[in-house]
């Protein structure tokens, strides 16, 4: 027998509780920098690329306008503080996790700093 908050809620979104049972962005553990967290989503650098990545609190993969919006402009900010207002480009492709929105700002060199990391003997 399921929970009440086992169902989707009306944006399409999970609870925290159900999805953090096996969704690592809902977990939201804190092992790399942590740039900004509020009630709509958290930015922190991606454990792979290293790089600011914008995640929204509740699982599902399309927030509404509004969420998206802001979490849009909170990772802009961050992203141009760190690389400079043309130093890097939106990355939207959720390849990794697909069922749960997250955004890159990927710099120029971020390929270059992976491939490195996994190319060292």
């Amino acid at each position: 027998m399921g929970h009440a908050d086992d169902h989707p809620a009306a944006d399409g979104a999970h609870t925290r509780s159900q999805a953090s049972q096996h969704c690592d962005l809902c977990e939201a553990a804190p092992i790399t920098t942590w740039y900004h967290e509020d009630a709509v989503c958290w930015i922190a650098d991606c454990e792979i690329c290293q790089v600011p990545m914008v995640v929204w609190r509740s699982h599902g993969a399309e927030p509404p306008a509004d969420a998206l919006s802001h979490m849009l402009d909170r990772l802009r900010a961050i992203a141009d503080a760190r690389f400079g207002v043309d130093g890097w480009f939106l990355d939207r492709e959720m390849r990794r996790i697909p069922d749960h929105f997250h955004a890159h700002a990927r710099d120029p060199d971020w390929w270059s700093r992976i491939a490195a990391r996994f190319l060292r003997p």
